[in-house]
């Protein structure tokens, strides 16, 4: 689905060169889960919006289904920490603006933006405002939006961080639910280690920007995957354990 060649990313503040970046290579294949995590600043995010085509990259290719991203990636859906609900609509027009934006006619735009509500659990609320709403609901609202627009692909920036852990439990069993019923590919971007370990396929450890692969493990966790209980399996504490021990290498040599 997505093969990164050699890919760097330099900005400039002023005349000063700012690796983000440097030479990663991954491949990623379709209906794969794949966690990105590493310490803040080292340059995950830069790499995700160069998959969805909002930066080009300094050197290398990105490849999407074969043919070369030059520009917005419009097969990906993002989904970035803030929720980005238009203040002034409500859930089902939030929900149903990529349809508006498509030309979509009315009546078959509210029936599609109904049926994906209902989806995530959000009918009965769909006259509310997004300050009407929890954070856990805000969040089910953006998934139902990125649903409703079709991206096969799914790309998180740390999309649950400003959750309570409660809420983290329902929205990753919701995020493994959709992403198997709607055979998406999800690239995740997260600080949290233990969501990384629970929702993905393969976790990549980065280092510090700028921002290279120091470790790529495979989870052999099964699936469907109980979010609530695979967390205290010895098999879950085991390649956590081994992650850990490579990220906290960056997190020590940050402090030095």
């Amino acid at each position: 689905m997505i093969d990164i060649r050699h890919i760097s990313k330099t900005f400039h503040k002023g005349d000063t060169p700012v690796d983000a970046v440097r030479d990663i290579n991954l491949t990623i294949a379709r209906r794969e889960i794949v966690a990105i995590i590493g310490p803040s600043g080292c340059g995950k995010s830069t790499l995700l919006n160069m998959i969805a085509g909002l930066y080009a990259p300094s050197s290398g290719d990105i490849v999407y289904k074969g043919s070369a991203v030059s520009g917005v990636n419009t097969d990906v859906g993002y989904m970035t920490q803030k929720d980005n609900l238009l203040p002034w609509r409500n859930v089902h027009d939030n929900v149903a603006f990529p349809l508006e934006l498509a030309g979509i006619a009315k009546a078959e735009r509210t029936e599609r933006a109904n049926q994906v509500i209902r989806h995530v659990g959000l009918d009965g609320f769909e006259d509310r405002f997004p300050n009407e709403l929890s954070g856990g609901m805000r969040k089910r609202a953006c998934l139902a939006r990125m649903l409703l627009y079709g991206a096969e692909t799914a790309l998180l920036d740390e999309p649950f961080a400003a959750l309570d852990a409660q809420l983290k439990l329902a929205m990753h069993d919701l995020v493994l639910r959709l992403a198997s019923e709607n055979e998406q590919t999800v690239v995740l971007v997260t600080h949290d280690l233990m969501e990384a370990v629970t929702l993905a396929d393969r976790v990549l450890v980065c280092t510090r920007r700028p921002a290279t692969v120091a470790l790529e493990q495979r989870i052999d966790l099964k699936r469907p995957r109980d979010v609530l209980n695979v967390r205290f399996t010895s098999e879950f504490k085991d390649l956590y354990d081994t992650l850990w021990e490579r990220l906290r290498v960056e997190y020590r040599e940050e402090r030095v």
